[in-house]
C-alpha cells in the first residue's frame, strides 16, 4: 500500500515530521522508557483508544494509517528503526488519532506521557526536534481530518457550524459531509433516519454515532476530558484558557506547580477568534489568534498542565475564609485546589433584539473564523462594532464576502480602534463604514435562518432594511464573573474583579488577612488564595500582551501565597489554600 501524500505545505517538511534518530539520540532516551516487543500484525494502538505513549522503534517497522468511523482507512506512513510514533495527544495521554500495526517483529522503547514530558525538558535539543515533529503531525492530521469524528449534516446547519467551531478552536481534526453532495452522507441519513433537530450526526472514530451532541457530550466521546481531574487536589486551578490563563499555566507548571485549566468552550478565549493580530510583539507579519494560543496550549501540555475543556464553572466555594477552595461545575462535579486564578475574561454583549437568540448560529455570529467565512463567500454581510476585534474581523471577512458593512454607534473609529486597522478599513473597497448606526430588527425563519436586517441612523432616526444572511456582533464585552457571586470575591460596579490596590482600605475578610499577617498581593482578590488577571480584572488593559504579562506575573504571587504560613488556619480536613501542607 502506498502512503498518502502529505498536504503540499507539509511535503517539504517531511524530514522534520518523520526524523530518524541516531544511536546517540536513542541512548539518551533509554532512561525515559522501557523496551516492549510486538508480534507481526499486532495492533500497537488504535484511533479513539488511549495509546501507551510515544514509541521509539529499535527493530522492525510500524504502519500508521488514518481511519474514520465509516471504516475508511488510508496509510499515512511506515516508520522503521530510529523513528518514533506519536503526536501532541501523547503529551497528555489522550486517545490516539491514528492506527498503528506492526510490520514484522517490532521492538520499541515505550515512553509514557509523563516521561515524555520529562524527556522534552531534560534533553532540550533532542526535545526540540521531537516537539516539532509532534506539532507538524497534528497539523497534518488537522488538514486531512484524519483520526477525528465525521460530521454529517447541511454545511450551514446551526448544529454542524457549532460543532465545527468547537473542534476547530480546540485543534481537533474532523471531517464534514453534506448530504446535498450525496455519497456516504446520504447513506448514513437513510440508515439512522434522524429528525432535523438531530442533525448533525457525529460518527466517532470507534464507530459510535451521536445525534447533534452538546460540546461536552462530544468531548467525552472523544476522550478529551481528564476524568482524573476531579479526584485530585491542585496547587493552582485556572478558570479560563485565554492568553492570560494559558500564560499562568505555562509559567506555573514549568516551575513545578500542579495546574488544572478549565474553560467552558475552547482554548484561546476571544483572542483565539482573532483573524490576525498584528501589534503583538515579535510577530511583524502578524499571527492569527488561533495560531498564537494553540502554541501556548501545546506548550502548557509540555509542562504537564491538565486541561478540562469544555468544563463550565458554576461557583466557587470556601467553607470559611482561609479554608480550602472548591470549584463546582455546572454538571455537579467538583475540583479541589489550594489557589484559584480567575482568568475567565469577558464575553461579547448581546444587543437587546427581540428574536436574537432565534438566529444565533443561524446567521448571527460572535466571531469570524474560516467556518463562517466559508458561508459568506460572495455575499453581503453586516458587522457591528468599533473595537480592534471588529476591525480584524471586517478585514478578514472582506477577503470572502462581496461587501462588509461595518455599523458603529460612535461618530468615528479612531476613538476605539488602532490606527493601522482604521486605515486598512478605509482602504478596502469591499468595506463600507456606517457611523452612528445601530441594528434594530432581525427577520427570517426557523427553516432558513436570518434573512433580513434593519438598522437605524441614530441622529436622524432614518431606518434601512436589507437582505442580509450573516450578521457579526462585536459590540464590547461584559465580564464573565457571574460564577463568583456569593463567594466573597469583591467586584466593581461593572462586575470586574477588584484586586490588590483596587480593593480599598477595608477588603472583605479583614480578620483573615490580619490572621495571615499580610495584605493582598497585587493580583489577589478580597478572598485569600484567589487571584484575578486579564480581561476579568478591574482596571486591566484589555490587550493580548497585557493579559500574557499578567498571567506570567501572577505566578510569583502564587508561589508566595502557597509558601506563606498563616498564624491561624480555618478548621477542615485539608490545609489552607495558602499554607504549606
Amino acid at each position: 500500500m502506498i502512503p498518502a501524500p502529505l498536504p503540499p505545505n507539509l511535503e517539504s517538511r517531511r524530514s522534520q515530521m518523520f526524523p530518524v534518530l541516531d544511536a546517540r539520540d536513542l541512548e539518551r532516551m533509554q532512561r525515559f522508557g522501557e523496551v516492549r516487543r510486538f508480534g507481526d500484525g499486532a495492533c500497537i494502538f488504535a484511533a479513539g483508544q488511549p495509546s501507551p505513549g510515544m514509541l521509539v522503534l529499535t527493530q522492525g517497522s510500524v504502519a500508521l494509517s488514518r481511519r474514520d468511523g465509516l471504516g475508511n482507512s488510508i496509510l499515512i506512513v511506515e516508520e522503521g528503526p530510529g523513528q518514533f510514533l506519536g503526536e501532541v495527544a501523547q503529551l497528555s495521554g489522550r486517545p490516539s488519532l491514528v492506527d498503528a500495526h506492526a510490520v514484522g517483529e517490532v521492538e520499541a522503547l515505550v515512553i509514557p506521557p509523563h516521561r515524555l514530558r520529562a524527556l522534552l525538558v531534560a534533553e532540550a535539543d533532542l526535545g526540540e526536534r521531537i516537539m516539532r515533529a509532534l506539532i507538524l503531525r497534528r497539523v497534518g492530521l488537522l488538514e486531512t481530518g484524519a483520526g477525528g469524528p465525521v460530521l454529517v449534516g447541511p454545511s450551514e446547519g446551526a448544529g454542524r457550524v457549532r460543532l465545527e467551531g468547537f473542534l476547530t478552536r480546540n485543534g481537533h481534526p474532523y471531517r464534514a459531509l453534506d448530504p446535498a453532495q450525496g455519497g456516504e452522507a446520504v447513506s448514513l441519513l437513510e440508515r439512522y433516519s434522524p429528525r432535523a433537530e438531530e442533525l448533525p450526526l457525529v460518527v466517532c472514530p470507534d464507530g459510535s454515532v451521536l445525534k447533534n451532541p452538546s460540546e461536552s457530550a462530544l468531548a467525552r466521546a472523544l476522550g478529551l476530558l481528564p476524568e482524573g481531574a476531579f479526584e485530585t487536589q491542585y496547587d493552582v486551578a485556572v478558570v479560563g484558557a485565554g492568553p492570560a490563563g494559558l500564560a499562568t499555566a505555562v509559567y506555573a507548571a514549568s516551575e513545578g506547580l500542579r495546574v488544572l485549566v478549565l474553560d467552558q468552550r475552547a482554548f484561546g478565549g476571544q483572542a483565539g477568534a482573532s483573524a490576525r493580530i498584528e501589534n503583538y510583539l515579535g510577530f511583524p507579519t502578524g499571527i492569527t489568534g488561533q495560531a498564537l494560543t494553540a502554541r501556548a496550549y501545546v506548550q502548557a501540555q509540555k509542562f504537564g498542565v491538565e486541561m478540562a475543556i469544555p468544563a463550565e464553572v458554576a461557583s466557587l466555594h470556601c467553607a470559611a475564609p482561609g479554608a480550602p477552595l472548591t470549584l463546582e461545575l455546572t454538571d455537579g462535579r467538583k475540583v479541589r485546589t489550594r489557589t484559584v486564578v480567575v482568568a475567565s475574561g469577558a464575553r461579547y454583549r448581546r444587543p437587546a433584539l427581540a428574536n436574537l437568540a432565534r438566529f444565533e448560529g443561524r446567521g448571527v455570529f460572535y466571531w469570524a473564523s474560516p467556518i463562517e467565512a466559508r458561508m459568506c463567500d460572495g455575499e453581503e454581510v453586516v458587522l457591528v462594532g468599533g473595537g480592534n476585534s471588529a476591525g480584524q474581523a471586517a478585514v478578514f471577512l472582506a477577503n470572502h464576502a462581496r461587501r462588509v458593512r461595518v455599523l458603529v454607534r460612535g461618530r468615528e473609529l479612531a476613538a476605539s480602534m488602532s490606527s493601522y486597522l482604521v486605515e486598512r478599513l478605509a482602504a478596502s473597497p469591499r468595506i463600507e463604514q456606517v457611523m452612528e448606526t445601530e441594528v434594530v430588527e432581525l427577520a427570517g425563519s426557523d427553516e432558513r435562518g436570518l434573512r433580513r436586517v434593519r438598522w437605524r441612523h441614530r441622529p436622524s432616526g432614518r431606518e434601512e432594511e436589507h437582505d442580509v444572511h450573516h450578521l457579526f456582533l462585536f459590540i464590547g464585552a461584559d465580564p464573565a464573573t457571574e460564577w463568583l457571586e456569593g463567594c466573597g470575591v469583591a467586584l466593581d460596579a461593572k462586575g470586574f474583579v477588584r484586586t490588590g490596590t483596587t480593593l480599598g482600605e477595608a477588603p472583605l475578610h479583614a480578620e483573615t488577612w490580619e490572621a495571615i499577617g499580610r495584605a493582598p498581593f497585587a493580583f489577589e482578590t478580597s478572598l485569600p488564595g484567589v487571584f484575578a488577571i486579564g480581561d476579568a480584572r478591574s482596571d486591566s488593559v484589555k490587550r493580548v500582551g497585557a493579559a500574557i504579562g499578567e498571567g506570567a506575573a501572577v505566578v510569583a504571587q502564587l508561589h508566595a501565597c502557597l509558601a506563606s504560613a498563616p498564624t491561624r488556619v480555618a478548621t477542615g480536613p485539608l490545609a489552607s489554600p495558602c499554607s504549606t501542607p
